[in-house]
């Protein structure tokens, strides 16, 4: 067995190796593709790695979404440490905990209207599936549609998966999913009218982060107005955009009066230590659900870590940060660098980047191009990736994101989702002249040329198999 000292000597090599006898070895060789997949990293703070040999790596992905507060922020440290320190009680649904009922407040005080009532699962999967049965519930089973985009990531488990608008989930899920074009109200109409009063729930991403897409203001307030005629209830997935990350605390937040029924929130909720996710309902809504004697209990049956102790304290005071640090306004600087900055690259780089799309603190580079012979690579290639047909974009992608990470010391990522952009998405700890510093970086990058990056990609990734 394993100690915690040995495995804090563990090397590479070691770790590759116990991934792929216990965990995954296709992950090893697609992850090693890449110049992060064959380091460690020893220590993390603020918007910064530091690897096992001491070169200090900034990471602009924010986590995917969870990372707003950075790594290791203090205040949540330090919030953390001391209820460890005083031993606090962590679990035992019979005791009221004074940890949740204060988050609880602290939601309803930041959200407009009368969401009010907050349940608090772990993941964001978790927060999507409860927000879907509480609409279930609160028609009492009479209804049987739930709509969804046709873009939109909602979570990976059989009942958020199943909500997700990607073609390559293929498992079987909760019945009655039906699917919109996204931002398009037309379509919304048909669908609606097409299920004949039998819609108990539409779900939406007011700010798409897998494809770097949002909703128009005129879309959103539309579909309010069809969710209100119809009795359907509206619910908004911010699970990676809430907290500051697009400019506003909640990317629907900058509509006055637009208010879903029910919210979902989780990533940087957890102030990137906990892992916990929240579903906060207007209160009409959620009482009318939830609220009897008889049925007091039917949610909160549905996890056993629901509340945690210690998961609550950490987003008290994420929460906390978020409003007193103006996290918004922090992504509105630096979108105020990145937005102009990426945009000037495409002008200047059209043969490599079709377009760029974001707001506040989080972009998608959307790269196009590449050399000819990938095109035959990719019909020639194993398995699925000759079907895939965006084989070739998520190839010159990857060498994109290589180039900087190895020649620059910026950590990005690819979405797998709509057109595969690379994401610039930093945590709200980054400073606007670190952000200037991806675009400069970014820069030298596209001026190599995307073939001789793609052969250098390729070459490491082969070597890397050896």
């Amino acid at each position: 067995m394993y100690t915690l000292d040995d495995v804090e000597k563990l090397q590479v090599d070691e770790v590759h190796d116990l991934y792929r006898r216990y965990v995954n070895k296709s992950q090893v060789s697609l992850m090693t593709s890449f110049g992060f997949g064959r380091e460690l990293v020893r220590s993390a703070e603020g918007a910064y790695l530091t690897l096992d040999d001491g070169r200090r790596i900034l990471d602009l992905t924010g986590g995917v979404g969870v990372l707003n507060h950075g790594h290791n922020h203090p205040r949540i440290l330090a919030a953390r440490e001391r209820f460890a320190r005083d031993r606090r009680m962590e679990v035992h649904k019979t005791y009221f905990s004074p940890y949740l009922a204060a988050l609880g407040h602290n939601l309803a005080e930041v959200l407009p209207g009368d969401l009010n009532m907050a349940f608090l699962p772990n993941s964001g999967a978790e927060a999507v599936e409860g927000a879907v049965k509480l609409a279930y519930k609160y028609h009492n089973g009479k209804r049987n549609t739930v709509l969804r985009a046709d873009r939109a990531f909602h979570g990976k488990l059989l009942g958020s998966g199943g909500l997700t608008g990607q073609a390559q989930f293929a498992f079987p899920t909760i019945p009655g999913v039906d699917t919109f074009r996204y931002g398009d109200l037309d379509s919304v109409r048909r669908v609606v009218a097409a299920h004949r009063g039998d819609v108990y729930a539409l779900l939406i991403e007011p700010f798409s982060a897998s494809t770097i897409q949002w909703c128009s203001e005129e879309f959103l307030r539309g579909l309010r107005e069809i969710c209100d005629r119809e009795k359907i209830v509206l619910i908004f997935d911010e699970i990676y955009t809430g907290w500051g990350k697009t400019g506003s605390l909640f990317h629907f937040m900058r509509y006055p009066g637009l208010i879903p029924d029910v919210l979902t929130t989780s990533k940087s909720f957890g102030g990137g230590k906990s892992s916990i996710s929240a579903f906060v309902a207007r209160e009409p809504v959620f009482r009318k659900a939830y609220d009897s004697l008889g049925d007091a209990l039917l949610q909160s049956t549905s996890t056993t870590y629901y509340g945690f102790g210690e998961e609550c304290v950490t987003a008290l005071e994420a929460v906390n940060i978020a409003m007193e640090d103006d996290y918004p306004a922090r992504a509105r600087a630096l979108g105020a660098v990145l937005g102009p900055g990426l945009e000037r690259l495409a002008e200047q780089y059209p043969d490599a980047i079709g377009r760029v799309a974001g707001a506040g603190a989080l972009w998608g580079v959307f790269i196009e191009g590449g050399p000819r012979i990938l095109d035959l690579v990719a019909k020639l290639a194993p398995g699925g990736m000759a079907r895939d047909p965006r084989f070739k974009t998520k190839v010159v992608t990857c060498a994109v994101i290589n180039a900087l990470y190895q020649d620059h010391g910026i950590f990005t990522y690819y979405t797998l989702n709509g057109d595969n952009p690379l994401v610039i998405g930093p945590s709200l700890v980054t400073e606007p002249e670190e952000a200037q510093r991806v675009v400069d970086a970014l820069d030298d990058v596209l001026s190599r040329g995307l073939t001789g990056l793609v052969a250098r990609f390729i070459k490491q990734k082969v070597s890397s198999q050896w």
